[in-house]
Formats: C-alpha cells, sequence, structure tokens
C-alpha cells in the first residue's frame, strides 16, 4: 500500500483561498472548511492516478470534521480518491515533544515536530505500507520522505513538486 500523508493548507489549500469559508456564498452553501484551488485537485488526481496511492489526512482540519464529513468533502471538491485515515492528534505538551522542541522559538517548528511524530507513529502501527510521503507546507525536515511545499500561495503546483512525489511513492521504501 502506497499512502500519501497529506496536510491542506498551503498545500491543495493555497493562501488566496484563506478565509472564503466565510463569504456569503460558502455560508449559503453550509461551507465548513475554506476551498481546494482547482489546479491544486488536478496534481493531487495525477498523483493519486500515477501512483494508485491512498490518502491519509494529517492536516489540522481531522480535528474539526469526523473522517466521513472529509471523504464526501474529497468527493464534492473532485478529488479520484476519498481519504482512508486521519493520523491521530498528539499533544503539543507531550513531554518526549517538549523536551525535543523547548529551544524552537519559531512556533511552526513545534507544530512540525509534533506533526512528525503523528506520521511516523502512523507509518509504525500501519506494516501494510509499501511506500509513503508526507507532504506539507510545515518543514517536517526530520522524516525521511517529506516534500515541502514552502510556497503557501502554490502548494502541490509548484514546480518539481508532483514529480517528488510520485518518484518517493512508486519506489518501494
Amino acid at each position: 500500500m502506497k499512502i500519501l500523508f497529506l496536510d491542506h493548507d498551503g498545500v491543495v489549500c493555497l493562501a488566496d483561498q484563506w478565509g472564503k469559508r466565510k463569504s456569503r456564498k460558502s455560508i449559503k452553501k453550509g461551507e465548513v472548511f475554506d476551498p481546494f484551488c482547482s489546479k491544486a485537485i488536478k496534481v493531487l488526481n495525477e498523483i493519486i492516478e500515477q501512483t494508485d496511492c491512498e490518502i491519509v489526512v494529517s492536516s489540522d482540519w481531522r480535528l474539526y470534521k469526523d473522517l466521513e464529513y472529509m471523504q464526501e468533502m474529497y468527493i464534492k471538491r473532485g478529488i479520484i480518491k476519498q481519504p482512508i485515515a486521519y493520523t491521530d492528534v498528539f499533544d503539543i505538551c507531550d513531554d518526549d515533544i517538549l523536551e525535543e522542541t523547548w529551544e524552537y522559538k519559531d512556533n511552526t517548528q513545534i507544530l512540525a515536530r509534533v506533526r512528525e511524530k503523528e506520521i511516523t507513529s502512523w507509518v509504525r502501527n500501519n506494516p501494510k505500507i509499501n511506500s509513503w510521503v508526507a507532504v506539507d507546507d510545515l518543514n517536517m525536515h526530520k522524516l525521511k520522505y517529506f516534500v515541502h511545499t514552502p510556497r503557501q500561495s502554490e502548494g502541490i503546483k509548484q514546480s518539481g513538486i508532483k514529480n517528488k512525489i510520485i518518484e518517493i511513492l512508486n519506489v518501494i521504501n
């Protein structure tokens, strides 16, 4: 099984869409989350088609709605596969995370360490994984298979990102 750990904000929900869930149109439609970029959805679908990967949501969006809601949302937004799971949510105040991150002054690095641990735990607890990659705008440089999307306004549309993801997923780790 191939797993794509997918963050949303800065990856498929790009900076110019942030806050659009508060528009009259979105409120009328009952939208809970900001929209995904249509070009990012196209790239995501190409990744899925070329790798036959499964999606595990690592985004903070998993904190606000259950998996069934997220699966329906993916379908409505035109994504060709529904997520199969969420990563577990770890407490930022866990002793090992606090000990490892006490020197960080940048809160995003603390969040990155937490998300790394959530993903690592999911991989460890699911031995049928042949290959995996995490895609995020947080710099999770401690993960072995990670693709960074540093420009939140471009996400997975950034040059070379799609090919890196496909290359990692199509090689047995």
